[in-house]
């Protein structure tokens, strides 16, 4: 072999050397680009699986409902719940309390104005109306997202994002509503904001880094001491009440109170305070599963699309009443299930 050909012979070993090492990394990179791809898809699971949770804690609401219960000492068995497993979660997983984890209490306060507002809006108003505004937290989302962050969507996700919230209003909506039937539209807006804004703080709290449990910790007490302090307000009022019209009637008044009294508590044997306490406890099992469930697809997806899918704990509810209460769905309810599951699956081709 001569020198030219010896050159020769060097360039093609070394070209070929070298082709080889890029084909084995793009061989190896495509290998790895499907996991990765399913790694970052993993919070369209878990925000589906918060759904579930919140649709589970849906259909037990709408049981407790059927009860005469008092719905403050409840919901503060449910974030007591919470806020005991959530300390078990932080010593069994070694968590540290941060300062990032107060914002809990923010989502606390939140959770708590959302849900007062959401019942004294049905209450006052029409339940179609404030079922429609309810549903709307993640176009609150989508708006402080974009406020505070700069978050943004691409035109597919912003076309999925509109599919799964317009199929949701559809299977809300109602044909009673019209626009000069509106009674308690502000206490469902007050309450849209603030489910909105519990969502978009949760999101900030794994920004700033803060462990799971802590956070929910501090958001599950805050709930627990709010909804307590409820009760109490109420039952003292209840009990003011009762005094003064007895007073102002009378001995006849205070035998008819003290009869239909009697009536009542005959009829409420089962929920008396400790009874109803134990009720909040149990449902609350599932509410901090959710929660644990978005705070984890938080870490990860997009704020506004995290909280459209969440919404989609409505169906879960949906499908308890047409299997065990025997309700048939409507037209709309049907083009609305079908719109919103178009919808996801938009979101995971996009």
């Amino acid at each position: 072999m001569n020198l030219r050909e010896h050159r020769n012979f060097r360039l093609h070993s070394r070209f070929d050397v070298e082709s080889a090492s890029l084909n084995y990394f793009v061989i190896n990179a495509n290998l790895f680009e499907q996991p990765i791809k399913e790694v970052q898809m993993m919070w369209l699971v878990l925000s589906l699986l918060a759904a579930v949770s919140f649709g589970l804690r849906g259909i037990l609401y709408h049981a407790a409902s059927q009860r005469r219960l008092n719905r403050s000492l409840m919901l503060c068995g449910v974030f007591c719940t919470g806020a005991v497993l959530s300390l078990a979660g932080i010593l069994a997983y070694n968590q540290v309390w941060s300062t990032a984890a107060l914002t809990g209490m923010m989502m606390g306060l939140f959770s708590y104005g959302a849900n007062a507002c959401m019942f004294k809006g049905f209450a006052v108003g029409k339940p179609s109306l404030i079922a429609i505004l309810t549903a709307l937290p993640p176009v609150v989302v989508v708006v402080l997202a974009y406020l505070l962050w700069g978050e943004t969507l691409s035109a597919g996700q912003l076309l999925s994002f509109i599919v799964i919230v317009g199929g949701i209003l559809l299977v809300r909506y109602s044909n009673d509503l019209t626009l000069g039937n509106l009674q308690g539209a502000g206490w469902g807006l007050l309450a849209t904001l603030f489910f909105g804004f519990n969502d978009v703080t949760a999101k900030l709290s794994t920004l700033l880094g803060a462990d799971t449990f802590p956070t929910l910790f501090f958001m599950f007490i805050t709930g627990t001491t709010a909804f307590g302090l409820t009760w109490l307000v109420e039952r003292r009022q209840a009990s003011v009440m009762l005094r003064a019209a007895a007073t102002a009637g009378g001995l006849q008044s205070q035998a008819a109170s003290a009869e239909a009294a009697a009536a009542e508590q005959r009829g409420r044997i089962r929920w008396t305070p400790r009874n109803t306490f134990l009720a909040g406890l149990v449902v609350g099992l599932t509410n901090i599963t959710g929660m644990v469930f978005i705070l984890s697809a938080f870490e990860t997806g997009i704020t506004s699309l995290v909280s459209a899918v969440i919404a989609l704990n409505v169906l879960i509810i949906l499908l308890y009443t047409r299997i065990y209460l025997r309700e048939k769905f409507t037209p709309l309810e049907l083009t609305g299930m079908a719109t919103a599951f178009i919808g996801i699956v938009m979101l995971r081709l996009f």
